[in-house]
């Protein structure tokens, strides 16, 4: 209950309004979190996916991506050569957690080697194996799923040369398992995950405000590094640096790598600019991604122009076609197309590219269109959606502004949770244009 209590009443300290936890606190979220996802989530997974063995294997400085996301709260590295052993009885209802390591894995799984008695570190790993004698063994190999690829050459051929020939060909790629682990989402770790998206949202309301951007002297360029700035004074971290573009009536439309790498750095902002954003943070080993818009009002005006709020209807519109199409066990493919087609009937010209969001930003999982594959995606877009997990929305639409004389491009990016009720999103969406200056009803202006 002790961990459970500081994730139910957080003891935080304030920093602009930020609610942070402090880093004792922020590790003991942690490590209850791993703790419930060990002695829940993971024995769940394992009889799903038909392991009854899961080996991962690395090395300091060099860790498996599924492992690194196991380490304990005070461990920022494997230490020399890590191998984690979990067994799964799904007769007797158990599962053993063990490190064949000198030391505990932290509090979750003991160590179960002592290099007095075996000196040869894989003579114990195959002695722990040959005593269980396990009917599947998974291993983190992939072709297609980066983050389940984890095992290295030398640690593979390594395992396999000390491996008896009779367990040979138990021995296989554990993709699904280690899919399930990275993209599942427990009800602990949702509950700080709506904290982490407002944090985010708040970032980019203050950035996106007279607080930052002064009309004719604030570049684009000047926004990203406050936002990078921000983020470390409140002791957080960002998986990506972020960006801020312009859309104006004197630029053309550019294509879909523009706000990533084609657009032109320190571009004065002005009023009547259309701002957008593309920026998200890391916290208590979660991610997230989000894009907002921004007006800048000319003088006079106390709103965005209609026509702008209009467009901003048309990227919910197709969130919401697309978010509908949401099914567990649909593939990524099977919503893209169904979304793209509905879109398209409805005279929208949507563009969706989403993909998982947890414990890494780009995550493993079901992905949705890519910007350059809108006729679906192989492989990972023909994995199907799952229950519990959260994906970064991010899809466009494009559309016609007579009044600039050009067409524009309204692209969001929001935090959602698909689950056993269906989907929404973990901290809410855009539905309006942030403004800058914002208005000061008191003042009329």
């Amino acid at each position: 209950m002790k961990g459970l209590s500081i994730l139910l009443f957080i003891i935080c300290i304030n920093l602009n309004a930020q609610q942070i936890l402090r880093e004792r606190q922020r590790a003991e979220v942690v490590d209850e979190m791993l703790k419930d996802r060990f002695d829940n989530l993971l024995p769940k997974l394992m009889d799903d996916t038909g392991f009854d063995m899961w080996i991962l294997i690395s090395r300091e400085y060099n860790e498996d991506p599924v492992l690194k996301t196991m380490l304990p709260a005070t461990w920022l590295n494997a230490r020399r050569r890590t191998i984690l052993v979990f067994y799964r009885n799904k007769q007797k209802a158990t599962i053993e957690k063990l490190a064949v390591a000198r030391y505990n894995f932290g509090e979750n799984v003991v160590s179960a080697w002592d290099k007095e008695k075996e000196p040869n570190q894989w003579k114990r790993l195959i002695q722990l194996i040959e005593e269980r004698n396990p009917k599947s063994i998974g291993l983190n190999y992939s072709d297609s799923f980066n983050i389940c690829d984890g095992i290295v050459k030398t640690d593979y051929e390594a395992f396999m040369s000390n491996l008896p020939k009779k367990y040979s060909s138990r021995v296989k790629s554990a993709e699904k398992l280690a899919i399930g682990w990275i993209e599942t989402r427990t009800e602990k770790e949702m509950i700080i995950y709506n904290q982490l998206v407002d944090i985010t949202h708040d970032i980019i309301a203050e950035a996106f405000s007279e607080k930052v951007i002064t009309p004719g002297v604030t570049t684009t360029t000047d926004v990203e590094w406050w936002m990078r700035d921000k983020v470390t004074n409140l002791g957080l971290e960002t998986w990506f640096h972020p960006t801020v573009d312009v859309q104006r009536t004197a630029e053309e439309l550019g294509n879909h790598l523009y706000a990533f790498s084609n657009r032109p750095e320190d571009m004065v902002i002005l009023p009547g600019d259309l701002l957008h954003c593309d920026f998200g943070i890391t916290y208590l080993r979660l991610n997230t991604d989000c894009q907002e818009l921004a007006y800048v009002l000319k003088p006079n005006e106390t709103e965005p122009p209609k026509f702008l709020q209009d467009a901003l209807k048309d990227g919910n519109r197709v969130q919401d076609i697309f978010t509908n199409n949401f099914e567990t066990e649909k593939t990524g493919n099977t919503v893209l197309k169904e979304s793209l087609a509905q879109g398209k009937a409805e005279g929208l010209r949507p563009a969706i590219y989403t993909h998982p969001l947890g414990t890494y930003g780009h995550s493993s999982g079901t992905t949705l269109g890519m910007w350059d594959a809108q006729g679906g995606v192989p492989v990972t877009g023909d994995y199907p959606l799952h229950e519990n997990t959260v994906y970064a929305i991010e899809l466009n639409t494009t559309v016609t502004i007579p009044e600039w004389k050009r067409d524009i491009r309204v692209m969001l990016e929001e935090a959602g949770f698909w689950g056993a009720n269906g989907f929404r999103y973990v901290n809410g969406r855009q539905t309006k244009l942030l403004t800058i200056p914002r208005v000061k009803e008191h003042q009329g202006n």
